[in-house]
C-alpha cells in the first residue's frame, strides 16, 4: 500500500497534514527529510508523535524566501525519490499585504513561488533516483477549484488570477495580487493554491513523458482544525470545525488526511500521472478516491503556460 520505501522530501510538518504523512511513511519504512523554517519545531512535533529518530531528518527551509530555498539545497541528498508540497500560510485578517523577503505577497511567495522553485532545483535529483515510482505531490484545496461548491463560494472573493497583471508587473509593491486588483487577503491564499494545482498540470504535460516522474495534486478534504487557520478570527476557528462536521460532513482528521497524501505519494493505485485526486465520503477512512475534475482556469494550457515562464522570471531562473 505505501510501495517500496525510499527518500522523500515533505514541506511544512510542524503540525497537521505534512506532520501526519510523515508519520505515515516514517512507520512504513520511508526515510523522510522535512522542510521548515524552524527545525527545532519540527523535531520536537516529531518526537511528540514518536516518530523514529532514525528514520526523519530535518532541513532548515523557509519557503517564503527565495535565498533560503536555494541554501537548503546544501543539506539535501544528491538523489530523492519524492516530494510532497504542502506548506502554506493562510493569513485572512491582514489590511496590508505582508511581504517576503524578495517583495512578494506571502501567500503567493510561500505558497507557489517557494515550492515551485524548489521542484525546479529538485528535479536533477529526482531524475538520478532509480526509485520505481518517483513522484511530487502538491497540496490542492478546494476553495481553489471552481468544478466543486467550495470553490464556488464569493466570500471574499472566488480563485481568480485575471490577466495575470500581477505577475507581469513584477509582484512588487504596490502590487499583490495576481489579477493586479486590490489586495484581499483571503483571495490570496486561493489564488496561491490556484496556482500550485496549475503547476501540477503543467509539470506532468512539460516533464511526466520525459523524466517518468509522477506529478498530482489532492484535496483529502477538510482538516477544519488545521494550524493553517491560526491567523483566522476565533469565533471562525470554532464554528468552522463545528460546520464541518456536523453541516457539510467534508472534515477529515489530520491524521487521515496525513494517510491519504502518504498513499497519493506512495500507493500504486495513485502512479497516475496528471491526476488531481479526492475522495468520495471524505470524511470516511474507507471513502474512494477518484479523479476529480478541475477547473477551466487550472487546466487551461494558455494560462498554465504564462504562470510557469512569469513564475520563473519571479523565482529568477531565466
Amino acid at each position: 500500500m505505501y510501495g517500496t520505501p525510499g527518500t522523500v522530501l515533505i514541506t511544512g510538518t510542524t503540525s497537521g497534514i505534512g506532520l501526519n504523512a510523515a508519520n505515515t511513511l516514517a512507520m512504513h519504512g520511508w526515510q523522510v527529510i522535512t522542510a521548515n523554517r524552524s527545525p527545532q519545531r519540527a523535531t520536537a512535533a516529531a518526537a511528540e508523535l514518536k516518530i523514529p529518530k532514525e528514520r526523519i531528518e530535518h532541513v532548515a527551509m523557509d519557503l517564503g524566501d527565495l535565498d533560503s530555498i536555494r541554501r537548503s539545497m546544501q543539506s539535501l541528498p544528491e538523489k530523492l525519490d519524492a516530494v510532497v508540497c504542502n506548506a502554506a500560510v493562510y493569513k485572512p485578517k491582514l489590511k496590508q499585504p505582508e511581504r517576503s523577503p524578495q517583495g512578494y505577497e506571502i501567500s503567493m511567495a510561500t505558497n507557489h513561488l517557494g515550492h515551485f522553485l524548489l521542484i525546479q532545483l529538485l528535479l536533477d535529483r529526482l531524475r538520478a533516483s532509480n526509485h520505481p515510482s518517483r513522484r511530487v505531490v502538491i497540496l490542492g484545496t478546494v476553495t481553489a477549484n471552481s468544478k466543486e461548491l467550495g470553490g464556488k463560494i464569493p466570500i471574499p472573493a472566488p480563485a481568480d488570477l485575471g490577466d495575470l497583471s500581477g505577475f507581469e508587473l513584477g509582484f512588487l509593491d504596490p502590487v499583490s495580487m495576481a489579477n493586479g486588483r486590490e489586495f484581499k487577503p483571503g483571495k490570496a491564499y486561493k489564488d496561491s493554491k490556484l496556482c500550485n494545482m496549475i503547476m501540477m498540470q503543467e509539470l506532468h504535460q512539460r516533464l511526466h513523458e520525459k523524466t517518468g516522474i509522477t506529478f498530482s495534486s489532492l484535496y483529502p478534504g477538510c482538516v477544519a482544525d488545521s494550524s493553517l487557520f491560526r491567523n483566522a478570527p476565533k469565533a471562525f476557528q470554532v464554528i468552522f470545525p463545528w460546520f464541518q462536521k456536523n453541516i457539510t460532513g467534508g472534515y477529515v482528521t489530520q491524521a487521515l488526511a496525513g494517510d491519504r497524501v502518504a498513499k497519493v505519494l506512495a500507493d500504486s493505485d495513485f502512479a497516475e500521472s496528471g491526476v488531481h485526486w479526492s475522495w468520495g465520503n471524505r470524511q470516511k477512512k474507507n471513502g474512494k478516491q477518484f479523479n476529480q475534475q478541475l477547473s477551466e482556469q487550472a487546466t487551461d494550457r494558455e494560462t498554465a503556460s504564462k504562470v510557469w515562464n512569469l513564475s520563473k522570471q519571479l523565482v529568477g531562473l531565466h
